[in-house]
């Protein structure tokens, strides 16, 4: 039986408004007159026999029945534009653009972005963070994923649950907490031996991971290293991450950290775990596209070199496995 669709014109007219919430901004999009969208958004009412919008000032607001069909129309969309290119000649150039968060940029793939440039230096890379990219349960923040599904982005490294609705999600690697400090705690007139030891020290917070309940804090490591007698709520509280690394490396005390993503700093001596005690994360890193990029070959190809450093990053750590607990008798990994 044939569907009884309206015209595609009308759906992708549709998608654009609803996206932008302005009817002025997707004739801008389409290259067509703000009438023409008018004229087509009122043809689709019609066809359907539901109001779609309501009309404001300076915007224009979904109906329940939009928002119940843009997430349909949205993934019809993104499967047409896949099909397309995938009989369209792909090209082997051109420009990928990345968001992941700041930590993991500035810890890891800010020193092997190079390895990339030379395999493949017809593909220029452009890269942001954001902190968007961290997932939330609060309702109130949400997962932002609107540069993806909009298409500003062509793929997002996400830290979070890997569960995105109408996205290729593939996990890059799990992690732990760690305690981490500067070499020099180690020595000193409070040396670091056993985790009581920590009573003398600052703690360092990370609060970059705005989810209280997929990021482990001191209390749940002290407990993990049955550490008594430990203040966990007291020391400087960081919303980033690289920066209470920074505070750990500069010696204002000993911060939790994610692993894998120390290796760089461990191996340059500027960091050191002086306990082998991980807590594991609720959350973990995935590269994620829509389903359109993902068939473009220099986002393929990106996205293969990602997760192939993913794994070489991991045998790395694996390498680096607390070195300074060696030394000073150490204590078994739980939840690592």
């Amino acid at each position: 039986m044939p569907r009884s669709l309206p015209p595609l014109l009308s759906l992708r007219v549709f998608e654009s408004c609803a996206r932008l919430r302005s009817f002025k901004r997707a004739a801008e999009e389409l290259h067509v007159t703000p009438a023409a969208v008018s004229h087509q958004i009122k043809a689709l009412e019609e066809h359907l026999g539901v109001t779609l919008f309501r009309r404001l000032i300076r915007q224009v607001e979904l109906t329940p029945a939009a928002e119940l069909m843009l997430p349909k129309i949205r993934e019809g969309l993104d499967c047409f534009a896949a099909a397309v290119d995938l009989v369209r000649p792909d090209s082997e150039s051109g420009s990928v653009t990345v968001n992941l968060p700041p930590s993991l940029a500035s810890r890891w793939l800010i020193h092997r972005l190079q390895d990339f440039s030379e395999r493949y230096p017809e593909i220029q890379l452009r890269v942001g963070t954001n902190l968007s990219t961290i997932d939330s349960h609060d309702s109130s923040l949400g997962e932002d994923l609107s540069a993806l599904r909009e298409g500003r982005v062509d793929l997002e490294v996400r830290f979070g649950s890997g569960e995105y609705e109408g996205l290729r999600s593939s996990l890059m690697f799990e992690v732990s907490y760690l305690a981490v400090c500067a070499p020099a705690l180690l020595r000193g007139m409070r040396p670091l031996r056993e985790p009581r030891d920590l009573r003398f020290h600052t703690l360092i917070h990370d609060d970059t991971v705005r989810d209280r309940s997929e990021r482990p804090n001191w209390s749940d490591w002290l407990a993990a290293a049955k550490a008594e007698g430990v203040d966990a709520g007291k020391g400087p509280h960081f919303s980033n991450s690289s920066l209470a690394l920074e505070a750990a490396m500069d010696g204002m005390g000993v911060a939790l950290a994610l692993r894998p993503l120390l290796t760089h700093d461990i191996a340059a001596g500027r960091l050191v775990v002086p306990f082998d005690v991980a807590v594991p994360s609720g959350y973990a890193y995935y590269a994620v596209t829509t389903a359109a990029a993902a068939e473009r070959m220099i986002v393929k190809r990106f996205r293969e070199w990602l997760l192939e450093e993913s794994r070489m990053l991991l045998k790395r750590a694996d390498d680096l496995h607390c070195p300074a607990a060696r030394g000073n008798g150490g204590l078994k990994a739980r939840g690592s």
